[in-house]
């Protein structure tokens, strides 16, 4: 059993610094966005022009942002609560809500978008589909697969989660011992 619990420990140590790296890396998006939206607005004013490709990257980004920030931002617990009660739990019954809400709402709900995105994906990189706009940005596709990669990351996230759950539960999470 202590072999089960390491190899469990591992995994989800793995899967979360994968998503510190995406997360990390994808927070630069913010800063290109800023910059490119900066130049959007001085080429309009100051030279009275504009790109289309340029205008669809700052969506594009935003959107890399949104999808690809997500496992960072469960694993980072920095998603939005309207449970009053939880804070004033305990930190056993905080893991029970955390996996209980994992197992029933984001597995299930990261599941259903991997499988419901997967033909609209599929089809988008069938046709190369790029921009409806003249002179618009090509690579739909590419953009339309990063909801395929934000529901895997959601799913390994959300399993590294349970894990670390079930190890506050059990009472085997080193970090509980070492704070307290």
């Amino acid at each position: 059993m202590p072999g089960i619990m390491q190899l469990c420990r591992s995994l989800a140590a793995a899967i979360d610094r994968m998503n510190e790296q995406i997360g990390r890396l994808v927070s630069w998006l913010t800063l290109a966005m800023v910059l490119i939206t900066f130049g959007i607005v001085m080429l309009r004013y100051l030279f009275d022009t504009g790109w289309i490709a340029l205008q669809e990257s700052v969506s594009y980004l935003h959107a890399l942002v949104f999808m690809l920030g997500a496992a960072y931002t469960l694993k980072r617990d920095g998603h939005v609560r309207v449970d009053i009660f939880y804070q004033q739990c305990s930190v056993k019954t905080k893991a029970w809500i955390d996996l209980f809400g994992s197992i029933l709402l984001l597995l299930p709900l990261a599941g259903f978008m991997l499988w419901s995105c997967w033909e609209y994906v599929a089809n988008a990189w069938a046709i190369q589909e790029s921009s409806r706009n003249s002179g618009g940005l090509p690579g739909v596709y590419l953009l339309k697969t990063a909801m395929l990669i934000m529901a895997t990351q959601l799913i390994l996230q959300g399993l590294a989660l349970i894990i670390h759950k079930l190890l506050v539960i059990t009472g085997k999470d080193e970090r509980l011992h070492q704070h307290g």
